[in-house]
């Protein structure tokens, strides 16, 4: 039976969907093909008809995954204030909600420290997506020069991904909301800092 291109084009989009989930819960190496078409309501043996390799499955998940968050930073941000953007990207990420929902939340703490040891062409790919979400984080920014806000970004969403990192491993109790808390504290406390502006130079004396 042949199916159309828009059938066709659905399925694989369910497949990277569902993958982009359970890699981020179990790990890029945490579950199979197998398993990932099976979750998907597919055979394994239909696995090539949609994918290259299981690294260009992962990829599109992990760029999936990524794609997820930055929507939901739009839905966040249009919630507020623009000068209440940045604290309401910070606030959401690092909340007990996120902690607890690996599957559904940021790529980076969830899977980063795998993606260090993936082949180039899967750390490129995921470079570049971290390099799009450090620019909407710029954005995110007031008051600031760009070359500036681009290095408080890549600052706080260091932070963030670190602090939720951490959290997960303390588990849910009082000390993960103890690091919670701290992250939370040191974000948006670095967000609030002035840019050191360079002194004036001397004029020469003739």
């Amino acid at each position: 039976m042949r199916y159309s291109r828009e059938h066709k084009q659905e399925t694989h989009d369910r497949i990277v969907k569902k993958a982009s989930v359970r890699l981020r819960e179990k790990g890029a190496h945490g579950i199979g093909v197998a398993d990932l078409m099976k979750e998907a309501g597919l055979t394994h043996g239909g696995f090539y008809a949609h994918f290259d390799s299981r690294e260009a499955l992962v990829i599109e998940a992990f760029a999936y995954a990524m794609d997820r968050s930055m929507e939901h930073w739009r839905k966040q941000s249009d919630q507020v204030a623009p000068e209440k953007q940045f604290a309401q990207i910070v606030e959401t990420y690092l909340s007990a909600l996120h902690r607890d929902n690996p599957g559904h939340g940021c790529s980076i703490p969830a899977l980063g420290a795998e993606i260090a040891r993936e082949s180039p062409k899967t750390r490129k790919a995921f470079a570049g997506k971290l390099d799009e979400m450090l620019e909407m984080m710029t954005d995110f920014i007031p008051n600031m020069p760009r070359k500036a806000a681009r290095k408080q970004a890549i600052a706080t969403l260091a932070t963030m991904a670190g602090t939720m990192l951490l959290a997960r491993i303390a588990g849910s109790g009082e000390l993960s909301d103890e690091v919670l808390k701290a992250g939370k504290d040191s974000a948006l406390e670095g967000a609030k800092r002035e840019p050191v502006k360079a002194a004036p130079a001397k004029k020469k004396q003739s």
